[in-house]
């Protein structure tokens, strides 16, 4: 058996590249933009039909200390515009990691598989939440360990330039920018956030763009509460 354990945060950028579906490469990086005070995650809330399954699912595939659940009926179809990103250190993490959540009741979006950018694959939770994992290596250099290195909540909008200065006017940070194509925050905390454009997004984890509804997920930080322009719900964390 494999151990799951927190790795070292901040290793590598944790969301595809927008012209490859494999993945951003996790040694590409932007001089992070000066900013003042920074917003920090307080935590990523997954609304779910069955809080108390999908609280097993998670700790069973290692997403446990990264998200938390809460019962919610609201209705949802297709794509809810957000994938959850883990990074890890090589492939053979990779497949300990797709295999854990394929044990747990998850089904296979993206098979993990070699690419131009590294090794990654794609799955599904029990309530809907896709999940991509990924490496920029290309083979193991170490005994496997389900030892993530980064997580990343990637939001799909319709306009990630409009979406940044909407973020930055909050009191984000920015770490990584690519025009219109990706942005990454410097969040300060266990889960980074990113954007990436809804089309772009949506092919790289291998669903169809449409979705309606409920995104399912709401983010709770000491930037909220506000609702973004794509409807993503932020809260003011507890204190």
């Amino acid at each position: 058996m494999v151990a799951t354990h927190v790795g070292r945060a901040g290793r590598a950028a944790g969301c595809g590249h927008p012209d490859d579906e494999a993945g951003i490469d996790a040694a590409t990086s932007l001089n992070a933009l000066d900013g003042n005070a920074m917003a920090t995650f307080g935590s990523v809330t997954l609304e779910v039909a069955d809080p108390a399954a999908a609280k097993a699912f998670y700790e069973a595939f290692g997403l446990g200390p990264y998200v938390d659940v809460r019962a919610s009926d609201a209705a949802a179809d297709g794509f809810r515009g957000f994938a959850l990103s883990l990074v890890v250190s090589q492939p053979g993490d990779v497949d300990a990691f797709m295999n854990a959540a394929l044990d747990a009741g998850a089904t296979t979006l993206k098979p993990a598989a070699k690419s131009f950018w590294g090794y990654g694959g794609v799955v599904q939770a029990p309530d809907g939440t896709i999940c991509k994992i990924a490496t920029s290596k290309k083979k193991d250099t170490g005994p496997v360990a389900r030892e993530i290195d980064r997580v990343a909540l990637l939001l799909g909008v319709a306009d990630v330039k409009a979406s940044k200065r909407f973020y930055v006017d909050r009191g984000l940070a920015v770490a990584k920018s690519f025009g219109g194509k990706y942005v990454e925050f410097d969040t300060a905390s266990a889960v980074t956030l990113a954007l990436y454009p809804r089309r772009a997004l949506a092919k790289d984890i291998g669903v169809p763009l449409e979705g309606t509804g409920s995104h399912r997920i709401v983010i709770s930080g000491d930037a909220g509460p506000f609702t973004d322009p794509d409807g993503f719900a932020w809260e003011t964390a507890s204190a």
